[in-house]
């Protein structure tokens, strides 16, 4: 006689779960909204067509997702969760659909399929964050930065530490805030929380700057989609619009010649920007992104007290030391200008140059089919020099890898980039790379002017008829 322990109802009590259960899924599918993307609350965001309320939701990095509260984040979401499965969306709570959510991009392609199991076999799941040698880094910019400006209130700024401090406000914005503000230095959120005010100590601010640079990154060098192409207009031109684009003027046939003192007034434009009042960078929001959550307001007073102590501490104490004058005015200008040419110069390399993709979505315009994210993104980027430049730019002469990758450490974008060139040959995909930094620059200068005189719009350059 065997024994049977099994209850002689077990099999329809299994039935009757299955069937509650497929019931909770049909009121939940009754219950859940069918809007357009405009109905987005503050605390709810759009990943390919589905909405998600976020509110009580405990992100693993941390609270800064809710920045974007009230958006379509289907591309954003896919390029920071480069592990990416529909399990991971199942932790969030879903509350609708929506009706006009539409991509110009792809994912899940064979490039970006080779590209990122290549490439983790290198960086391993759960080590793409900040390395030892990452942090030793950061924290001598950090002592360099703090040591001169020590000097600059307690002392007063002289010539060269009006020069020396201007570039240590910029290795922080290189190597500091930047890997803090992408999620990458650590795998603790309040790391990344708190080295991301470094943005704010060089005269910017970390929700300011998330919100432009997440906008940058999701649709980089997209003419209509990207501030940062667009970010220097009326007086440069990075797009290289049309002959007759009402963007064109006169002076920008001779944009070459003032690109370098355009960029020179990067830090002036961004410490009395009044952006900081109400935190929505104009860039971000004129091309549809959403600013209007309570995550948002709740940062404002913090932005502007971060904001009044650097004035403070770098604009009025040297007037402490000399009275009103002309010396401690031209003394904080030659700071800024510092530190704007260290920052700006390298930043305006990494997109624009020649034969760089200046339309990545011209495609979905022929066919209406989408194209290939990871590609894109290696085809409006370049990369230069190798560890040197690395250590001095915080690895963002590595912008191909760090587009690829946006939330791993630019510690190890020099290991990598190998990879990523043999991938990108295989595949057919352009990848830009300079072994100096001067061969980038020129590059960027000869692209800057045809784009301000339209050479490439003319057909016939003798006759000059487009």
């Amino acid at each position: 006689h065997e024994c049977n322990t099994m209850a002689p109802d077990a099999d329809k009590l299994r039935l009757r779960k299955a069937q509650l259960a497929d019931e909770k899924k049909d009121v939940d599918a009754t219950t859940q909204r069918i809007v357009t993307l405009k109905s987005l609350t503050g605390t709810e965001v759009c990943i390919d067509g589905g909405i998600y309320d976020i509110a009580d939701f405990d992100h693993p990095g941390g609270e800064q997702i809710l920045l974007f509260g009230g958006n379509d984040v289907t591309v954003q979401y896919k390029m920071i969760h480069p592990h990416h499965t529909s399990k991971h969306l199942e932790k969030m709570k879903r509350v609708g659909t929506v009706t006009d959510c539409e991509c110009e991009y792809k994912f899940d392609t064979p490039f970006e399929r080779e590209i990122k199991k290549e490439v983790f076999k290198i960086v391993r799941r759960g080590r793409e964050f900040g390395t030892p040698g990452y942090f030793a880094r950061a924290f001598f910019y950090i002592g360099f930065f703090f040591g001169l400006q020590y000097l600059w209130v307690m002392n007063g700024p002289t010539f060269w530490l009006a020069v020396l401090y201007g570039v240590s406000q910029a290795f922080i914005g290189l190597n500091v805030q930047h890997d803090a503000n992408h999620g990458a230095a650590s795998k603790k959120p309040w790391v990344n929380d708190i080295l991301g005010l470094g943005a704010d100590f060089i005269g910017g601010s970390k929700w300011l700057w998330l919100e432009q640079h997440w906008t940058h990154h999701t649709y980089t060098n997209h003419a209509e989609k990207d501030p940062d192409s667009f970010g220097a207009e009326p007086m440069l031109l990075f797009n290289d619009y049309p002959l007759d684009h009402p963007a064109r003027t006169w002076m920008h046939r001779f944009q070459v010649f003032y690109y370098i003192p355009v960029l020179a007034g990067y830090w002036l434009s961004s410490v009395f920007n009044p952006q900081v009042l109400d935190l929505k960078q104009r860039g971000a929001l004129g091309v549809g992104i959403r600013m209007d959550n309570d995550y948002i307001a709740s940062r404002r007073k913090y932005a502007l007290l971060l904001r009044l102590l650097y004035i403070y501490v770098n604009c009025v104490t040297p007037f402490q030391h000399y009275g009103l004058s002309w010396t401690p005015f031209f003394l904080i200008m030659l700071m800024g200008v510092s530190s704007s040419l260290t920052l700006a110069v390298l930043f305006s390399l990494s997109h624009n140059f020649e034969n760089s993709d200046r339309d990545p979505t011209a495609e979905v315009a022929k066919t209406g089919e989408p194209v290939c994210w990871f590609k894109s993104q290696v085809e409006t980027s370049s990369t230069y020099g190798s560890f040197v430049a690395g250590y001095l730019t915080g690895g963002l002469n590595f912008q191909v890898e760090h587009h690829l990758f946006p939330r791993m450490s630019s510690a190890w974008y020099p290991y990598i980039a190998p990879t990523v060139r043999e991938v990108c040959a295989k595949h057919g995909v352009n990848y830009a790379y300079y072994p100096w930094v001067w061969q980038n620059l020129w590059s960027t200068l000869k692209y800057i002017n045809d784009a301000g005189t339209g050479a490439h719009w003319v057909k016939d350059p003798l006759s000059g008829k487009s």
